[in-house]
């Protein structure tokens, strides 16, 4: 732009009017793309929870002999899309050795039978998008040797194991993962 004498420099309607046309369209694709990294991140917290919870469990096992059940400390009607304090008194949970490190967005149980069978299911549930849809992750640990573990005590999960999205159905054992294929993503 050349400069004349006694006129001045500034930006015309047009050019201000394609400056925010640009800056929407970088906002229209970059917000639909945070939410979905933010929902991975609170999946993550479930992955890693019930990889700990299932390590607690099978170090409970080698000292006692059974794996231990644990009721889902935080209510059903609980679930939102904001972290959840975890109970001083965790049950359970305290007895096997194993408490999350502050508040949770999912809620936890383990389901294990009282006869003290090789066999357990560990799963987390929340809604941590809020769309009224549960994000459902599960651990299944089979009798050794069978095809099936127990049915969900918190989720749907069902006893056959987690998600597998090579042969798109639950079909992995022994495996912490998904209950479906829209758990722990979002809807953005």
């Amino acid at each position: 732009m050349v400069r004349r004498p006694g006129r001045r420099s500034a930006f015309t309607l047009i050019e201000l009017m394609i400056a925010v046309a640009i800056v929407g369209i970088l906002a229209a694709v970059a917000i639909p793309t945070f939410m979905r990294f933010q929902m991975k991140a609170k999946a993550g917290e479930a992955k890693t929870n019930l990889s700990a919870i299932r390590t607690a469990e099978e170090s409970y096992r080698a000292e006692h002999g059974n794996y231990l059940a644990q009721a889902a400390q935080v209510p059903a009607s609980a679930l939102s899309t904001e972290r959840t304090a975890w109970p001083a008194s965790a049950g359970g949970f305290e007895e096997i050795g194993w408490a999350p490190e502050g508040p949770v967005y999912y809620r936890y149980a383990v389901q294990a039978p009282s006869s003290g069978a090789p066999q357990f299911t560990a799963e987390a549930i929340a809604d941590i998008d809020g769309n009224g849809v549960p994000s459902e992750w599960a651990f299944v640990k089979p009798v050794p040797g069978a095809a099936s573990g127990l049915s969900g005590v918190v989720s749907s999960c069902a006893g056959t194991g987690v998600w597998d999205p090579a042969a798109s159905s639950p079909s992995l054992l022994e495996t912490v993962g998904p209950c479906d294929a829209v758990s722990g993503q979002s809807e953005f």
